[in-house]
């Protein structure tokens, strides 16, 4: 393991993810994506100062709130979209290309909503990594034919290099933003397999997979799910 992976192998040991779906949690959660937004130029002023948008509740949504020591620090919505649920940001701006790929029986997560405490984000800079883990973590649980990216055209070399992204897609305009997005995919499994190849912090155990994804009738989703990678490693 790198001198890079190995410290945040050691990071994951304070965090936390925690399934957002009601109350408290998703309302921080929203205020997280304002905060986060409005500091990078993204969108403007708004007088609740929150986001939410029509693709939050939806059944194949999966909001997660990451905590650092405690402290709510980023935020990722993950859609996983099928022929039978084509529901999804990514639907919105490239459904052309994508629906006939769903209708050919392919499948996608598709990670948005990304947002980082512009504080922690200066201090916990490997706060991407320890965020989009979960996107490879719902490959893992879902077993799709690509995890879908769109991304600002100034992240796209950090997407390619580090989880293997390819280009799709050029810019289109993306709602609610004032910027363009490019629609990129990593290829799965392959994409996946050396990400995990390179950083072993990526990988999980089907238990923190079930717990994170799973989602039963009349049940609650855990308070919190902690990081499984160190167990992976020390089984190893």
């Amino acid at each position: 393991m790198s001198p890079f992976a190995r410290n945040v192998a050691q990071l994951l040991e304070h965090v936390e993810y925690r399934r957002c779906e009601s109350g408290e949690d998703l309302e921080d959660v929203y205020r997280l994506r304002y905060e986060s937004y409005l500091a990078a130029g993204l969108i403007g002023e708004k007088a609740d100062r929150r986001i939410v948008d029509e693709f939050d509740g939806t059944p194949n949504a999966y909001t997660f709130g990451v905590y650092f020591d405690g402290y709510l620090v980023s935020t990722i919505r993950l859609h996983h979209i099928t022929a039978d649920c084509p529901v999804g940001p990514s639907m919105k701006v490239f459904d052309d290309v994508l629906m006939p790929r769903l209708q050919a029986g392919e499948s996608f997560v598709d990670p948005s909503r990304f947002a980082a405490d512009a504080e922690w984000s200066t201090t916990l800079r490997v706060l991407p990594y320890l965020t989009l883990r979960l996107a490879q973590v719902a490959c893992r649980y879902f077993n799709p034919t690509a995890c879908l990216t769109t991304i600002r055209e100034e992240h796209a070399a950090f997407y390619t290099r580090i989880l293997y992204a390819e280009p799709i897609v050029g810019a289109r305009s993306y709602p609610g933003l004032t910027v363009s997005g490019l629609l990129y995919q990593s290829k799965y499994p392959e994409a996946c397999d050396k990400v995990a190849q390179r950083f072993p912090f990526f990988e999980s155990t089907p238990m923190e997979q079930r717990l994170l994804f799973e989602r039963r009738q009349g049940q609650l989703a855990p308070l919190t799910i902690l990081p499984t990678a160190k167990y992976l490693k020390d089984a190893a």
